[in-house]
């Protein structure tokens, strides 16, 4: 029996998915606590341990041979990046988009021409890529070779990923190599005003992820047991929601869609779609979102982020989700609990109330956040809109995934929290979406599938995502 092994080194668990691609199902899942504080493959053979279990209760193990063993991470904190252009607005955010799609957490983003104390703050912060970016092919270059000249001076040690104007390339290599930086040249991310062009940049980061973040993350280890650890886990995820949406050549797809992912520190939204306006008289204002976005809200998380959750929704939002109108519950020591206790697996039926309260009000907030709005401006022709970001009112799939939203009995209620509110019409959320769950968690597996076998990984998708 030839099957495929995909592993996500997860934040907090690692999690194992045996795929046989011949009858293609699903064999077995497991997963075990990550251990990156000693040695990743500890928390890895556990998880290993316990998948043989589970394929022993559906085939003897001593028949499934291993092809290809795959992985992606998020171990460590995942791939954490700075992002620099020149307007805030413009090639500062195209640079943002752009390692957001490619699986990263933006920690920041800088603009204009960098000083010392910014330059500081670089060199002293933790993360693993900068990149580099500013100006239209042909405009203004004097901003990113300035920059250039000062992570040079300021000799970063971390791969720096420079994505700007073309016109300026030749100057930043001689600058670069003579202050030996660890550079790489791909395409600008904005070409032309108001234009992304952000695949060349996320695949520079996603090489640079494989071949040099994975052993500063000391997980040298894991790649010498597995054929390779390809990209971030929401890189992942991002493509298997790409090819779940277009399909393949020999495979339909499903059409546009939008994915919450609610994790334990961050809740991320993917969306595949051009997004354009479904409304007359609307007119988009300001830099296009990728028909491939991704959105990471660091304040949105079940665990970690428990207690900015709070801060972000407000006691009021919580207790209306918990349906709380007597003020019975300490709402605020409730969020503390899990905020002091990462690893709290929720057993009674007012704790797993209280996660499910908290999943709809991280729905809520980061798909208002992810989605496009309506700005109203007043003509001397009447009323008229412009619209910033995404159009999402007719999208026709949303899916669900993370663990409270796989565990609940009522996923549908998280996730409808997500959808179009009349009470807030600027806000261009699905209005009559499907409801779908990923509960086999297969989505992060199935985007390493897709790098190989993709007509697969689109039929597994289709057969094991649950409409609710």
């Amino acid at each position: 029996m030839k099957c495929y092994l995909t592993i996500d080194f997860g934040s907090t668990y690692t999690k194992l998915t045996a795929i046989d691609i011949e009858a293609e199902n699903i064999l077995a899942t497991a997963k075990d606590i990550t251990t990156i504080e000693n040695d990743i493959m500890i928390g890895f053979n556990n998880a290993f341990e316990e998948l043989k279990i589970n394929i022993e209760k559906v085939v003897p193990f001593s028949e499934v041979e291993f092809v290809n063993k795959i992985a992606c991470s998020s171990a460590a904190g995942g791939l954490k990046m700075f992002a620099i252009g020149l307007v805030p607005e413009l090639t500062a955010e195209a640079a943002k988009k752009a390692a957001l799609g490619a699986g990263a957490r933006v920690m920041k983003t800088f603009s204009y021409e960098l000083n010392s104390k910014e330059m500081e703050e670089i060199k002293n912060a933790p993360v693993d890529i900068i990149l580099l970016a500013g100006g239209t092919d042909g405009g203004n270059k004097e901003c990113i070779i300035h920059n250039a000249k000062l992570i040079a001076k300021y000799n970063l040690s971390v791969p720096v990923i420079v994505s700007g104007n073309k016109a300026a390339t030749d100057e930043i290599e001689e600058i670069f190599k003579e202050a030996n930086i660890d550079y790489y040249m791909t395409e600008n991310v904005m070409p032309k005003l108001n234009k992304l062009n952000v695949e060349p940049a996320r695949e520079a980061i996603r090489q640079v992820f494989m071949h040099k973040i994975v052993e500063a993350k000391g997980m040298k280890n894991a790649e010498e047991f597995i054929s390779g650890i390809l990209m971030p886990t929401p890189a992942a995820v991002l493509k298997a929601a790409e090819v779940l949406s277009s399909g393949t050549d020999e495979e339909d797809g499903i059409g546009d869609l939008i994915i919450i992912d609610i994790g334990g520190a961050t809740t991320d939204i993917h969306s595949i779609g051009k997004g354009d306006p479904t409304k007359p008289g609307v007119m988009i204002k300001g830099l296009e979102d990728p028909f491939s976005k991704r959105t990471v809200e660091g304040d949105l998380g079940m665990r970690y982020s428990a207690i900015s959750l709070l801060e972000a929704a407000g006691t009021k939002k919580l207790r209306a989700y918990l349906g709380d109108t007597e003020k019975l519950w300490d709402v605020k020591a409730d969020c503390n609990y899990r905020h002091d206790n990462i690893k709290m697996v929720p057993s009674t039926e007012r704790e797993i109330k209280f996660d499910e309260a908290m999943a709809m009000a991280a729905t809520e907030i980061a798909m208002s956040r992810h989605c496009g709005v309506l700005e109203c401006i007043y003509t001397p022709m009447g009323t008229m809109f412009n619209q910033i970001g995404k159009d999402l009112l007719n999208t026709p799939y949303i899916i669900g995934t993370g663990g409270v939203i796989i565990h609940s009995e009522h996923p549908h209620q998280i996730l409808e929290a997500g959808k179009f509110n009349p009470l807030e019409p600027i806000h261009l959320k699905p209005e009559n979406p499907k409801l779908l769950v990923d509960k086999t968690y297969i989505l992060s597996a199935m985007g390493l599938l897709a790098e190989s076998l993709p007509n697969l990984a689109v039929r597994i998708m289709k057969k094991y995502l649950i409409e609710v």
